[in-house]
């Protein structure tokens, strides 16, 4: 595909997208965005926090429900490259049980599910009863990077993109709670989260020849953004937009939807009483050498 061709020959030739000029005015495709002066400061690490720990709390108490009631649910994050979805995930998920909470990332697609019907391969991971599954990146792979780096033709992208809403009806009406993230990153903000993926040791991983690929491609990816929300932004199963410059506020107010979106509440629990140990009786430390680790720390 002449797409895909261009999408490799642009990572063979050399060249360095995250150099790119950052941020040019004009972009009527994206969504307006609120003036800079007319944002809250960022948040201190501190105030962060706070406020983290409180939502963590709610979390376990949701956690708690879905386990009791059985619900299901499947939470799904798309966005640009370096738009926070990773970091938004990880402050939903560090506070809960992963026999619960479970996350989705799935690799590329197997030479036998490159023929598969392309749902199929996603169908299996939704949540049973007492499980919330979140999709880092989902089905909605097909309407983003493939269609943009030309792993699948338009008419393919399109054909999703018609029959995706029906499969997310039946998929509600299944009894699935489906919450559906889009995480909106300006130009100058994603330019400076990829570089500091490239400067930083810690990050480097997080950085694939994909986001390199991505990255020139920004008004390509607007208008499948555009054209995926025009087709799949449906009363059923809406999309909900999340400024995510600010990654604190960001992951805040997700989790903050995400609470205010599902009823719950704690489930009535007998309280918790330490039980006494038991006498040692008989036993003796064995006299034998232990190998503890070096307390360089």
């Amino acid at each position: 595909m002449k797409k895909r061709k261009q999408a490799a020959a642009d990572l063979e030739s050399g060249e360095s997208p995250v150099e790119m000029p950052s941020n040019p005015s004009g972009d009527a495709a994206d969504p307006p965005q609120a003036p800079s002066d007319a944002r809250p400061k960022k948040l201190s690490a501190k105030d962060y926090d706070k406020a983290l720990k409180k939502l963590h709390v709610e979390l376990v108490k949701l956690q708690e429900w879905v386990v009791h009631k059985g619900l299901k649910v499947c939470i799904v994050f798309e966005g640009r490259d370096g738009a926070g979805k990773g970091g938004t995930i990880k402050a939903i998920t560090e506070r809960v049980s992963p026999r619960v909470f479970r996350v989705v990332a799935l690799p590329a697609p197997t030479d036998r599910e490159k023929t598969q019907m392309y749902l199929q391969r996603y169908i299996p991971h939704l949540p049973a009863a007492g499980e919330v599954v979140i999709f880092d990146r989902s089905w909605y792979n097909r309407a983003g990077v493939e269609r943009v780096l030309g792993f699948c033709s338009d008419e393919q992208a399109d054909q999703f993109l018609e029959g995706v809403p029906l499969v997310e009806k039946a998929i509600v009406r299944s009894g699935i709670i489906l919450i559906k993230f889009w995480l909106e990153v300006g130009m100058e903000e994603q330019s400076r989260r990829l570089r500091d993926r490239i400067e930083d040791g810690r990050k480097i991983w997080k950085l694939s020849p994909m986001d390199l690929l991505s990255y020139n491609r920004w008004y390509d990816y607007s208008r499948a953004r555009d054209k995926m929300f025009a087709a799949t932004d449906t009363d059923i199963a809406p999309w909900y937009s999340v400024r995510s410059d600010d990654k604190k506020r960001a992951r805040l107010n997700v989790i903050h939807h995400v609470l205010s979106h599902i009823d719950y509440k704690m489930p009535k629990r007998d309280k918790v009483v330490l039980p006494k140990r038991q006498k040692p009786g008989d036993y003796v430390e064995p006299d034998r050498p232990v190998r503890f680790v070096h307390e360089v720390y």
